[in-house]
């Protein structure tokens, strides 16, 4: 009886060591938020000229200015219906809004704060990307099938193209200089090219079955589908259009992030979990842990000048609530 007890303690006390050598995250502060309580947020990204954080309150329409080293809202914009997507531009401090609520992408000029236009799209305006190099942002019209191509000096919709799928997330490979787009349904990637804006290709993504999220990594030629029906992230190569790597996931993951400084890719999860992965190098991934967070965080986004993680919470424990939380990102000592 006395050795069973032990062994059990033993257990105990060595799941509690493995979790703590595993652990990548640590929560370091929370800002709340004025938007009522328990309502979804969706999408949010980073302005790394003005460090502030921009966040989509979807169910409110709220757009959130966070200040990133004060962790203090900076202003709350509305006007925002159905907010799921949020693209900065570096040098024209705007954001371009993927409105749901009237199928619209709303341009909001961060020094008066405020929607200055707004462009008619196909339906559920969601995920979008910013290929710089060419003054130009894909924003994916999910349930329309379509990617809607915004030019930022006119702001115009300057073309439409349409799949047979209904679209996920897009990607920009800077070093590429190509547009990547989930193709859901047909469980593919569509590569574009943003200096005629023509669809050089479409590939399957063995082994992936419904790809919505995606991250990339532009040096690599790499990018990270969250494949929700096989519940699998997926390494799929750019440059030779296959799959090489499937690590597990959670129920619920819908947005993907990928830190290239630290070599993390991490993955919000709203069964309650932040999945965060080790790229260690351009072919190979290992799983580092399910960091564990409130159910219903299903976005997040990387501050890749501080390596800071932030996710916002509409629930806590069950109980609604709205805020962002600020986690710091800690070396992990699991080895290969």
């Amino acid at each position: 009886m006395i050795v069973s007890v032990t062994c059990r303690i033993l257990a105990a006390v060595l799941l509690l060591m493995c979790s703590a050598e595993a652990q990548t995250l640590k929560k370091v502060a929370s800002i709340d938020l004025p938007g009522p309580k328990g309502q979804r947020f969706d999408y949010l990204t980073m302005d790394d000229e003005d460090r502030w954080l921009l966040s989509g309150h979807l169910g409110p329409g709220i757009l959130y200015v966070i200040d990133v080293r004060m962790n203090k809202l900076v202003k709350a914009i509305p006007g925002v219906p159905g907010i799921t997507g949020a693209e900065y531009v570096p040098g024209l401090h705007k954001v371009y809004t993927s409105d749901w609520g009237e199928e619209k992408v709303g341009i909001v000029d961060l020094q008066s704060m405020s929607v200055v236009k707004r462009l008619p799209t196909a339906a559920k305006p969601n995920g979008s990307t910013y290929a710089a190099a060419f003054q130009k942002i894909y924003v994916a019209d999910t349930l329309g099938k379509a990617l809607a191509i915004v030019d930022v000096q006119k702001d115009e919709i300057i073309k439409t193209i349409t799949f047979k799928s209904e679209t996920g997330m897009p990607q920009y490979d800077s070093v590429a200089k190509k547009v990547y787009v989930n193709l859901r349904n047909t469980n593919q990637v569509a590569e574009i090219d943003p200096a005629t804006d023509t669809v050089l290709g479409a590939y399957p993504v063995e082994g992936c079955r419904y790809n919505h999220g995606m991250a990339l990594d532009s040096e690599h030629h790499r990018a990270f589908l969250l494949c929700n029906s096989t519940r699998t992230l997926t390494v799929f190569a750019l440059d030779m259009h296959k799959a090489i790597a499937h690590l597990p996931l959670p129920l619920g993951a819908d947005v993907v992030k990928y830190d290239p400084g630290l070599g993390r890719i991490y993955a919000a999860c709203s069964s309650g979990f932040i999945s965060v992965f080790q790229q260690d190098d351009g072919d190979h991934y290992r799983k580092l842990e399910d960091f564990p967070v409130q159910k219903m965080v299903h976005s997040l986004a990387v501050d890749t000048t501080t390596h800071r993680v932030y996710a916002p919470e509409q629930q806590e424990n069950g109980q609604p609530v709205a805020r962002m939380v600020v986690y710091e990102a800690l070396e992990s000592t699991q080895k290969h």
